[in-house]
């Protein structure tokens, strides 16, 4: 089992960053790959980002790669969400995940965070 606790959403202007974090704990959080996935309104969860449990191997969805970076943090059991040049159309709840492997698809992932809101003013 893996409890993840996502934290720094907010509001921000079109254009602006902000940094999500994601605290992992329980059981080896350390050997699971962690991922983020976003959902708006009336749309289906989506991939964003996702690192392998060591940390050499990152994946991005097509759509914001270069806009977007994952990090972690393994001494920490953390893993960060750098969201630059942020657009309206990135407003959504963003949820962290963990699991053994990584995927693009929400269903292939185990574990979930509560989520944390992101708000892209226009």
């Amino acid at each position: 089992q893996v409890q993840l606790v996502e934290s720094g959403g907010g509001v921000v202007q079109a254009g602006g960053s902000l940094r999500l974090s994601c605290a992992a704990s329980g059981q080896n959080p350390g050997n699971y790959a962690l991922g983020w996935f976003r959902q708006a309104p009336g749309k289906e969860r989506e991939f964003v980002a996702a690192i392998s449990w060591t940390g050499a191997n990152t994946y991005y969805a097509d759509s914001l790669r270069g806009r977007f970076g994952i990090s972690r943090d393994k001494s920490k059991h953390t893993v960060s969400l750098q969201m630059d040049s942020l657009k309206p159309e990135d407003t959504a709840v963003y949820y962290c995940t963990a699991d053994i492997g990584v995927a693009k698809t929400a269903s292939m992932w185990s574990y979930w965070g509560q989520g944390t809101q992101v708000t892209v003013s226009s």
